[in-house]
């Protein structure tokens, strides 16, 4: 199965809080992450994830000091 070109990763808002969720469009860069499966980023490059053909997220800091959140749905797109 070809991966996606294109993903909607969908963040949960903030805890105790009545905030909506975060969603950021991905695409797929010519890299691959640690595990061997291509790498996401959105258009500033500060959200970046390897996700594989199963759907599995892996969330990638994009500079120091970050602890980045897991998504909660990863959607390809057409």
């Amino acid at each position: 199965m070809n991966p996606a070109n294109r993903y909607v990763l969908t963040f949960p808002g903030t805890p105790g809080t009545q905030a909506p969720q975060d969603v950021v469009v991905v695409t797929r860069t010519s890299g691959t992450g640690p595990g061997g499966h291509p790498v996401y980023e959105d258009a500033s490059g500060i959200v970046r994830a390897e996700i594989s053909d199963a759907g599995e997220v892996r969330m990638l800091a994009s500079g120091g000091h970050q602890s980045p959140h897991l998504p909660v749905h990863a959607e390809p797109l057409p």
